[in-house]
């Protein structure tokens, strides 16, 4: 368990309208890899809920199993949280979303996480419009197990022991498109921007993996330094690798050079792209995908869909505050309310 951080305040550091710095939103230090591009997300989380004035104690952070579930630890340690079983962050989210909805919701998930244990809970919170913001840190392997592919690999892309990928990949963009989604974005770890809507929030975050991107064949990799090695003790090492960051305008696309030497080719939408129309973003996405190209930025949203709550009609206080003679009004307000079916 990491230790917490030195509780020392630069004297510049400004406070925000609640009077909290930036540092009041950060978490314990993290313990991912050096470079890791999920510690670029944590930063530009803790910078969101710094610069939005929110109150810690009304935020909720829910995580599943994965190198991005370790995140909410590292960020707005006052919040409530939750670690739920593999691919279940989804059901925990809607269940506490239903009962307090006065709380800020995020989710914090991964390709591992989302895509493929959990993705018929994804699909379900999509589905119900929960008012979250989910975040799914994309990096197409399962970090914590060693770098087996995850449903978001590419085909013919390799593994760390230099198998090839023979499966199609998910798109959780265009799932998210497909299912509804009244809000999806896509960005790079490295070009960091603040999002927020009422509702199912997505977004797909390109967060590539210091560990497990070395290629087979290279002096350099794990798989060959352990072939050559003498062994004299049990240990392992992460080298330090430098966090990949990106800046390209709007309407352009760039190519961004991973630490294994391959290359993510980046395609930000224009200043004039419109975000509204569900057919044209679904054709933006399957242009560029054909040209290689991922496409980033706020790819859709819908401003006038109705949230879990206004579906369900659920009352304006939180469940979570009402008095039990309300929750559980008694025998008789039950037979009251089937007689009118009968």
């Amino acid at each position: 368990m990491p230790s917490p951080k030195p509780a020392v305040v630069h004297p510049h550091l400004r406070p925000n309208k609640l009077g909290l710095t930036l540092r009041d939103y950060e978490g314990v230090p993290s313990t991912l890899c050096a470079g890791c591009g999920h510690d670029s997300v944590t930063a530009a989380i803790v910078r969101a809920f710094y610069e939005l004035d929110a109150a810690p104690h009304m935020i909720a952070k829910l995580s599943g199993i994965g190198c991005s579930s370790k995140t909410p630890t590292y960020f707005v340690s006052g919040a409530h949280g939750f670690n739920s079983a593999h691919g279940r962050m989804p059901s925990i989210a809607t269940g506490a979303n239903a009962a307090n909805r006065e709380l800020t919701y995020i989710g914090i998930s991964g390709d591992g996480d989302s895509l493929s244990i959990g993705i018929g809970q994804l699909v379900h919170a999509i589905r119900r419009n929960v008012d979250m913001l989910y975040i799914i840190e994309n990096n197409g392997v399962y970090g914590l197990t060693k770098g087996q592919f995850s449903a978001s690999a590419d085909i013919g892309s390799k593994s760390k022991r230099g198998e090839a990928n023979r499966f199609g990949p998910i798109d959780p963009v265009a799932l998210a498109l497909d299912l509804g989604a009244t809000f999806v974005a896509r960005s790079f770890s490295g070009d960091k921007e603040q999002l927020s809507h009422k509702g199912f929030a997505l977004v797909d975050v390109i967060s590539p993996c210091v560990t497990f991107n070395d290629h087979e064949g290279s002096t350099k990799s794990y798989l060959h330094t352990r072939k050559h090695l003498l062994k004299l003790i049990s240990a392992d090492f992460v080298p330090f690798a430098q966090e990949i960051t990106a800046d390209y305008q709007p309407g352009t696309a760039t190519s961004v050079r991973l630490h294994d030497g391959s290359f993510v080719r980046l395609r930000k939408v224009a200043a004039d792209y419109d975000p509204t129309d569900r057919q044209r973003v679904s054709a933006h996405l399957e242009l560029h995908r054909n040209r290689g190209e991922i496409a980033t930025g706020l790819l859709f949203v819908d401003k006038q869909a109705s949230d879990m709550h206004d579906t369900n009609k659920t009352t304006d206080v939180p469940l979570a505050k009402l008095p039990f003679e309300k929750l559980c009004p008694g025998r008789a307000a039950l037979d009251a309310l089937q007689s009118e079916f009968r």
